[in-house]
């Protein structure tokens, strides 16, 4: 029953998508009204469809249906019904039944919240997101169809990937990027059809910002837990190894990070139209080649998914989205036309400018150290590996450039600058800066990267806190406001002013927390019997035996370790290493002390028994590591406050499309 309900969502889901995309297209080009509530239709239908599927497969997971393909693969009875539900999304076929009810919805709130706006582009836009969703419709019906039917009906199944159900993050993480990677859909269709239109009119502006903020914050955080994840699992000590998965989530938020800088310059002098449009095509495309690195079996990776068959279709369907977006900015792209120019090298906009281009270097280098890899084995039939050397050698001055650029921006006017007022506004910033560097050295730190690294961030951050609270500070003097008052009232006034810099103070946590892990970190690892300690940093670590237990899922053992500061404080921290009945090798969860400016990590490699047990363990001291997690809330809170409209802008927008909204004229 489970597999005949979803074969038949899912095929209904395919036909609405497929019927609403071409409808969409035909009436947009056409301008012809009637259409569009077709369209909307579709829109909801698909949406419909796809939440059906997933709640049946869900079903079908939680009540032990074996009969259904997907089920045999990942489901078990002695899996806890937390991870038998998020084991939807923990392997190929279940990763894409996700993925499509994750489209729906994009397109159905977006469908919702602009239905009655933006006449001109809206029928155009939700035929090209549904002709995406028509693809994904076919994928899950045919090549990754999760609900065969399998006979003879097994009794149990092997549970999902042990690594997958070994940390809650495991919950959260896959969900936050496949939220970010299927959210850019929707820029993509509005970018789509502004090309199709002829045209990137003021008000399509602000919902084209909108709706890529929200899955860039959605990427930012799945990336941030990625890596959160790799910390507190793996036990290798590290959280970013630009391993080909990794960086396959980071080349969108590189290329919409770009796009969302680009549109700020666009939206205030009219310039970099077509590269603004370029950036939103280019980001659904990375998205793409992302789901196809992690899906297709060409990396071997500990994120990717095993060896399958949709690798061929998705390159397909690649290349036919990526000449569509080239064609389409060739032979459309003279009519977005700019309205103004970049007057002056040490504008805002100027700065803007560069800063694109670095993001770009920077998504140039990454894609490169990714792809040439299989490049040289597809044409030399030779294996090669681009390490971490690679990246950190190229992408490590760029992103120091970038966080410098950050700093320089906000300071910069648009258009024409005074040279002297320019000059009096960085002196406070760059002292800070200076002196940053000089009380690092004080307290012994050196190496000129870190200490490069930690001066740029006091410059950043000296000027994001000036510019976000220098209104507030105008406002108590002048209007004899109170503190959290003003703060308050001059964020509301200029909310995506404010939210950007929320989201730089976030960026200036991470670059921080990089910096000082990387560079001032102790590792030490050693063989212990009992009794016997290592010394580790500040901290000595003494072995005081094994202990052991069973949850339902799995067993454990663990070292029992006694760590002592140099204060005298002791804490005990248990390094396991997890048995799943069904894989032969154990899953290790590391024991992690953290404190706000230092972690000590220690991971248990093996362990040996009898009256006279060892367990051999690896020492880390990281300092500020956590301060990378601790960014999650910048970023998503500054997005939430930059995407968040202000009733003037609901009204503007209401104006502007009054006479071209469907219900209205119909589609101009």
């Amino acid at each position: 029953m489970n597999s005949l309900l979803g074969n038949t969502f899912i095929l209904m889901g395919l036909g609405f998508a497929g019927f609403g995309g071409v409808l969409g297209i035909e009436s947009g080009l056409r301008r012809r009204q009637s259409a569009f509530k077709i369209v909307l239709g579709c829109v909801y239908a698909f949406f419909a469809c796809m939440l059906l599927a997933n709640l049946t497969m869900v079903n079908a997971l939680v009540s032990h249906d074996f009969s259904v393909k997907y089920v045999t693969q990942v489901g078990s009875r002695q899996t806890p019904l937390v991870y038998t539900i998020v084991s939807l999304w923990s392997a190929l076929e279940g990763s894409i039944l996700f993925w499509g009810v994750i489209l729906g919805t994009y397109l159905f709130a977006f469908a919702l919240s602009q239905r009655k706006a933006h006449g001109r582009y809206m029928a155009l836009a939700l035929g090209v997101m549904l002709l995406v969703a028509t693809f994904f419709a076919f994928l899950i019906a045919g090549p990754a169809n999760p609900f065969h039917v399998v006979s003879p009906v097994a009794l149990d199944g092997p549970g999902p990937n042990p690594l997958l159900q070994n940390h809650i993050l495991m919950v959260i993480h896959p969900p936050m990027l496949y939220c970010g990677y299927v959210g850019m859909t929707v820029p993509f269709g509005m970018a789509m059809a502004a090309l199709l239109r002829g045209e990137l009119g003021d008000a399509w502006l602000a919902p084209l910002r909108r709706w890529t903020l929200i899955p860039w914050a959605f990427l930012s955080v799945g990336i941030i837990l990625g890596s959160w994840w790799a910390y507190a699992v793996l036990g290798w000590g590290g959280y970013w190894a630009w391993d080909p998965v990794e960086n396959a989530s980071f080349l969108p938020w590189l290329t919409a990070t770009a796009f969302l800088h680009s549109l700020m310059v666009m939206e205030r002098r009219k310039v970099l139209k077509l590269w603004t449009v370029a950036l939103a095509l280019g980001s659904f495309c990375m998205t793409l080649l992302g789901t196809f690195m992690t899906r297709s079996g060409v990396f071997n990776s500990v994120h990717s998914f095993t060896q399958s068959d949709i690798g061929p279709t998705f390159l397909v369907f690649l290349g036919l989205v990526l000449f569509s977006s080239i064609a389409l900015l060739s032979f459309r792209g003279h009519l977005l036309v700019p309205q103004g120019e970049i007057t002056s090298p040490a504008s805002r906009e100027a700065g803007m400018l560069m800063n694109n281009l670095l993001f770009s270097a920077m998504t140039f280098t990454v894609l490169l150290g990714t792809l040439y890899p299989i490049i040289t084995e597809a044409v030399r039939n030779v294996r090669t590996s681009v390490g971490e050397p690679y990246f950190n050698a190229l992408c490590v001055p760029q992103g120091l450039a970038i966080l410098f650029l950050m700093g320089v921006g906000p300071v910069l006017p648009w258009g024409r600058p005074d040279p002297a007022a320019l000059r009096r506004q960085f002196i406070l910033p760059v002292s800070v800066g200076a002196g940053v560097v000089v009380v690092c050295v004080l307290f012994g730190l050196r190496g000129f990267l870190p200490l490069l690294t930690f001066g740029i961030a006091g410059f950043v951050a000296t000027v994001t806190l000036r510019e976000m609270f220098l209104p507030a500070f105008v406002r108590v003097q002048e209007h004899k406001e109170g503190v959290l008052t003003a703060v308050i009232q001059s964020a509301t006034r200029a909310r995506r002013r404010f939210g950007g810099y929320v989201v730089h103070l976030g960026v200036v946590l991470v670059f921080v927390a990089i910096a000082a892990s990387k560079s001032f970190s102790h590792h030490t690892e050693g063989t212990l019997s009992l009794g016997q300690a290592l010394q580790v940093g500040k901290y000595q670590v003494t072995f005081k035996g094994l202990s052991e237990g069973k949850e339902p899922n799995r067993s454990w053992k663990g070292a029992k370790l006694e760590a002592t500061d140099g204060s005298g404080m002791t804490e005990t921290l248990i390094p396991r290493m997890n048995f799943y009945e069904r894989s032969t090798d154990p899953v290790g969860t590391p024991a992690v002390r953290v404190r706000p400016f230092e972690d000590l990590y220690v991971s248990l490699r093996t362990f040996s028994e009898g009256e006279a047990p060892t367990a051999t363990v690896s020492a880390w001291t990281f300092p500020m590591v956590s301060w990378i997690w601790w960014a999650i809330p910048f970023f998503v809170g500054g997005a939430l406050i930059a995407a968040w409209p202000s009733r003037q802008k609901r009204l503007e927008v209401k104006v502007a499309d009054a006479e071209t909204a469907p219900g209205a004229r119909g589609v101009a």
